[in-house]
């Protein structure tokens, strides 16, 4: 967890530069080589005192804009946020301990999706708890099938 530094310097310079240390030309395939890591992970694993999870999912929009994959960026941070709330896949049982559960991660989700998407991802996080996916779902990347029904490429 950083201790407040993350912020100090050329923070984008620093991150770009730590991916680079790690051998990727892009912080997207860094993060995708990582798929179900949250966002502070990444951000640990870059640079545990000086990098926050915000400035992870800051670049990687940037790179998902630039190429026209903002829904793929989108499906990948469910995918990370799901792995961080219900780690063992769907819940079987929507009782009230696991409904607090997928509610939360899709609350997250919502968070760290950019403003010309949260009406569609509302509605997706919705459609996911009034018709549950398969009892041990678990997505492990961008390329789930049920995420690319949910959320489709946009067209270019």
């Amino acid at each position: 967890m950083t201790d407040g530094r993350s912020w100090e310097g050329n923070w984008k310079v620093r991150l770009y530069e730590r991916v680079r240390e790690r051998g990727y030309d892009s912080l997207t395939a860094f993060a995708e080589a990582r798929p179900t890591s949250s966002l502070v992970a990444l951000a640990e694993e870059l640079g545990p005192d000086d990098i926050a999870g915000v400035q992870v999912f800051s670049g990687l929009l940037a790179e998902a804009e630039r190429s026209h994959r903002v829904t793929r960026l989108i499906r990948g941070q469910l995918v990370r946020e799901l792995a961080e709330a219900i780690p063992n896949g769907w819940p079987t049982v929507l009782d009230d301990a696991n409904r607090f559960d997928v509610a939360h991660a899709l609350a997250r989700w919502g968070t760290f999706t950019p403003e010309t998407q949260k009406e569609r991802v509302r509605r997706i996080g919705d459609a996911l708890l009034a018709t549950p996916p398969p009892p041990g779902w678990r997505p492990l990347g961008p390329d789930d099938e049920l995420l690319r029904a949910l959320l489709p490429d946009e067209k270019v």
